[in-house]
This record gives structure tokens, C-alpha cells and sequence, in this order.
């Protein structure tokens, strides 16, 4: 078994295709295309990726392939915006993140029964918001992996009783 590597370890470019899940040929175009991938390079042309770049990477594909943008496009968004702003978005947005944090609230706000009063149900401070109608912004997979830490968390409520 391969060990696993620090978030802080350079990347060979077959360990950052097989991340992006796109041919090594491709990484290697985009270099030429987009100037702001600067990999390190070693004796024989080897390339080694820092996390930066890979957020880039991930970024830039992000642009293209679920954007839909083309290479010009997103030539244009790293001139704009810059290269740390596209490998940033791909750090700090988590599926689920905004949801994920009114629930660590709601959980927070939980009030569990004193050793006093035996079986005393559990209360919410602040009820975990429900979307009422399908305008709601959170993708169907999002929506299915809340259902299912709220089920979890209604067991842990139960079995606390």
C-alpha cells in the first residue's frame, strides 16, 4: 500500500492527471496555453506540482469542462481575476458548506435532556431551516447528503433518549 501524501507534497504530473482525471498530454498543453502553471521542473523535464498549482489545475479545469468556457475564455478570467482567485475558488467552496454550518449551529443549539428529568426530549433553539418549495440552491446530491446526516443525527437523538 501506497502511503498517503501531505496536503503539502509536490505532485508528479500522472499523480495530478490521475486527480483531475484528464491524460497527462493535457496538463502538459495547458501549460503552454495558460502561463501561469509553473511546475518545477527537475533533471530529465520531470514536473512536480505544488498545491498552488494543482488548485489551479482544478480550477482551470473546473472553467472549462463544467463552465463550458474555452481556452480564450478562460485566458481571460486568469488576466481578470488572476490566478490565485481561480485556485481559490476551487480551495474554499465545499458542497454543502453554508447547509453544513446552519446545521453545526442547530446542533450546537441542542439542549440535552438533564440527568433530572429522564427521557425529556431534545429541543431546538433555532429550527434547521427546510426549503419549501424546489427553488432551493442546493443540488440534488447536496440535498440527498443532508437528508442523510439529518437521519443520522434524528438516530443519535433517539438512542440519546
Amino acid at each position: 500500500m501506497i502511503p498517503q501524501k501531505s496536503p503539502e507534497a509536490f505532485r508528479t504530473i500522472s499523480e495530478v492527471a490521475d486527480t483531475l482525471d484528464v491524460p497527462a498530454h493535457v496538463l502538459r498543453f495547458w501549460e503552454s496555453k495558460f502561463p501561469q502553471i509553473k511546475p518545477i521542473k527537475r533533471g530529465g523535464g520531470r514536473r512536480y506540482y505544488r498545491p498552488d498549482d494543482v488548485n489551479l489545475l482544478k480550477g482551470i479545469r473546473h472553467l472549462l469542462y463544467t463552465e463550458g468556457l474555452t481556452i480564450k475564455g478562460v485566458q481571460k478570467v486568469l488576466k481578470d481575476q488572476g490566478a490565485r482567485s481561480v485556485a481559490q475558488s476551487m480551495v474554499d467552496p465545499v458542497p454543502g458548506a453554508e447547509a453544513m454550518a446552519e446545521i453545526e449551529t442547530s446542533i450546537a443549539a441542542i439542549e440535552l435532556p438533564s440527568s433530572e428529568a429522564p427521557g425529556a426530549a431534545l429541543q431546538l433553539e433555532t429550527p434547521i431551516p427546510v426549503a419549501a418549495d424546489k427553488r432551493s440552491p442546493l443540488s440534488d446530491a447536496a440535498r440527498a447528503e443532508l437528508a442523510s446526516i439529518i437521519a443520522g443525527l434524528e438516530a443519535l437523538r433517539d438512542r440519546m433518549r
